[in-house]
């Protein structure tokens, strides 16, 4: 099975892709037109990324992904540096209150996105060398734990709660998949929402959102705006929404529809049904990438596509419980 294509998985990356294309278009057309007189702008630059996308896509699934296992700690000692590199003034550009961008030209490029991938395939690597020491605490999970820590802590510095979450999430299920006591994830979760509530507690602005997300109303002009605009454009999409291009809450109400709310759009062009198939075709490439996973016999290879696949679902999930107010506005 060595690089062969699953096909069905190709289409519906595409698909997916393609149609956050069009809908990038739809969400940024009006701001853009207002602030930069080109209502092309955003999907002239993310159509860039489409297509090389594709063609990266197509060139890595050539590559022999033990190369990945040979370079693991290489990878990972790379997106630590850049991870330092990109809190330093001057070096780092600071985007709506974080400093977790490389500015290059009209371009923004965020380490911790290299650093999902390469943790991902670090702890792959990892839980291959190390499987019969994962039933140990102290010599198997403590090791690889203070390395998720130790990105983390670089993370939250930027900071990037959201971010940092979807990481430790993703690797915190691959350890679960390699035998470790059910109990020991119970205490580290108990420690973890300690964690949480900590870091809330010394963020102001997190209390604000968690305090809007109980009740937006309580600061319907400040930390509970985003989530009642949200659920204006999602309440009225009803069945079959109002139809492409039709949005209300894009002209200026919705703050970054064209980002991290452009599924409220969806939702208000496209309907329940809109929901219901972009849904399913992310739920469809999780199936499809884990079915890759549970077939292939080498361990390295099983952890490396359960990782991936989880990182995808967990972050397209967590995305959509936000937009939908099931959770808070990160941040």
């Amino acid at each position: 099975m060595k690089n062969k294509i699953d096909y069905k998985l190709f289409i519906a990356v595409i698909l997916i892709a393609a149609f956050g294309l069009i809908m990038i278009y739809s969400a940024s057309s009006i701001w853009a037109e207002y602030k930069f007189g080109d209502s092309f702008k955003f999907i002239k630059a993310q159509g860039m990324f489409f297509i090389f996308g594709i063609f990266l896509m197509i060139f890595l699934s050539k590559v022999d992904y033990h190369i990945y296992f040979k370079k693991a700690n290489l990878i990972l000692l790379i997106c630590f540096i850049m991870l330092i590199l990109v809190l330093i003034p001057g070096i780092g550009t600071i985007r709506n209150g974080s400093r977790s961008w490389f500015g290059i030209g009209g371009f923004g490029i965020q380490p911790s996105e290299f650093a999902k991938i390469g943790l991902i395939i670090y702890v792959a690597k990892y839980l291959a060398n190390n499987k019969k020491n994962m039933r140990d605490i102290k010599s198997g999970v403590l090791p690889i734990l203070s390395v998720i820590m130790a990105f983390f802590g670089l993370i939250m510095l930027e900071p990037d709660f959201g971010t940092g979450m979807v990481i430790v999430l993703t690797l915190v299920v691959m350890i679960f998949t390699s035998g470790v006591k059910v109990s020991f994830f119970i205490r580290i979760g108990m420690l973890g929402l300690i964690g949480i509530v900590g870091l809330i507690i010394i963020a102001p602005y997190r209390m604000a959102r968690i305090v809007s997300f109980l009740n937006p109303w309580t600061d319907p002009l400040g930390s509970g705006f985003q989530i009642i605009q949200s659920l204006y454009a999602i309440g009225p999409g009803g069945l079959l929404g109002q139809g492409f291009m039709n949005s209300r809450q894009k002209h200026f109400y919705l703050p970054e529809p064209q980002t991290d709310f452009i599924f409220s759009i969806i939702s208000e062009e496209f309907g329940f049904l809109g929901v219901l198939i972009v849904t399913s075709i992310f739920f469809f490439i999780f199936y499809r990438a884990l079915n890759i996973s549970l077939n292939n016999s080498e361990l390295f290879a099983k952890y490396l596509c359960f990782g991936l696949s989880f990182g995808i679902i967990i972050q397209a999930l967590l995305n959509l419980m936000v937009v939908v107010g099931i959770i808070p506005v990160t941040g």
